[in-house]
């Protein structure tokens, strides 16, 4: 057998091998024994969370300065996160690497600025030297750590343990639930944060302007809704009086009262189903075949939040009314979809 043939033949019995029922069976359960690892962690640091956190909100709410949030390794990675978390949902925050902070950088800190120290172990050595300067300049700080007795915990001002039993690592050495714990930590600190500013989706949108986030989280139904002229049908009216409206309209005819108020809604959906029944279906009239008190949007509702809603129940077009009910156009899944908002 030629060299290259032989080669070729081992890798096929390798990739063979690797295949096996029993060797997939093997690395699902360990994916699974990963995930479960830091499930676990997760759930457990969320019953052990104290005052301690209360307090790194409210620290984080009165700040008027920036929060500096800072870390070394796979904790700095964590931070840098953390750090674009906190900006994006109203915060003013940093990374600062603690040696670059050493080296110079330690003018962006200032008296009225909160720090967040993300450490394992709470005794990393290129901690120390920012965590004095800290300190000494009366920067109150937060401490994420898995050690809540370490030099770090002593030297913060509120404590968020983030300890874990174990790493997901076989070996327990690759940062993995310990990483895992302070990142899910982080979020809630800064979820809490948001809500306790009264962080609004407005708010959001401001700073992601851009792309498909920037449009949900600014176009509204009033933006996308057919308003002009659009056709509405009486209570009392037959079903012949729907026809012309339904072939215009993409299939769906508000039903209003006498006040313009939005009673029902008839589909395309409805007419082919009432023909199948009667004969005599244009004589009908649409109070008997509508969807009585359909959903609605409403006027100033984001697009988003109506797509979500349309998605859920199968609707492909939702009447737009104002705070009294009344009708002021329909708005369309396929107008919303065209415009980017999902």
């Amino acid at each position: 057998m030629p060299p290259e043939a032989q080669t070729d033949t081992e890798t096929l019995d390798t990739a063979s091998a690797a295949a096996t029922p029993s060797r997939v069976q093997g690395l699902l359960e360990e994916g699974r024994r990963v995930l479960r690892s830091e499930a676990d962690a997760v759930a457990s640091m969320a019953e052990r969370l104290d005052e301690g956190f209360v307090e790194a909100v409210e620290l984080l709410y009165g700040a008027t300065g920036r929060v500096i949030v800072t870390g070394v390794g796979k904790s700095g990675i964590v931070a840098r996160k953390l750090a674009a978390t906190l900006t994006s949902t109203g915060t003013p925050a940093t990374f600062l690497h603690p040696v670059d902070g050493l080296h110079g950088d330690l003018g962006i800190v200032s008296r009225e600025d909160v720090g967040i120290f993300i450490s394992k172990s709470g005794a990393t050595s290129e901690l120390a030297g920012l965590v004095e300067y800290m300190v000494r300049l009366g920067v109150p700080m937060v401490a994420l750590t898995g050690t809540v007795d370490s030099p770090l915990a002593r030297h913060a001002t509120a404590v968020l343990d983030c300890a874990v039993s174990a790493e997901a690592c076989p070996m327990d050495l690759a940062p993995t639930s310990s990483t895992t714990a302070a990142v899910a930590m982080g979020d809630a600190l800064a979820m809490v944060l948001l809500q306790r500013k009264g962080f609004r989706a407005e708010d959001f949108a401001r700073f992601h302007p851009g792309g498909a986030l920037g449009r949900k989280l600014t176009l509204r139904v009033d933006d996308l809704m057919v308003g002009e002229e659009y056709p509405e049908v009486p209570q009392t009216a037959l079903m012949r009086d729907c026809i012309v409206p339904l072939a215009h309209m993409r299939g769906t005819v508000p039903i209003v009262d006498e006040d313009r108020r939005v009673v029902g809604v008839v589909t395309a959906g409805d007419l082919t189903r009432l023909m199948d029944r009667r004969e005599n279906f244009l004589e009908v009239p649409v109070a008997q075949v509508m969807t009585a008190s359909p959903r609605v949007a409403r006027v100033g509702q984001l697009a988003g939040a109506v797509v979500r809603e349309m998605e859920e129940f199968g609707i492909m077009a939702l009447p737009v009314v104002d705070q009294e009910g009344r009708l002021q156009g329909v708005i369309h899944l396929h107008d919303i979809l065209r415009a980017g908002v999902v």
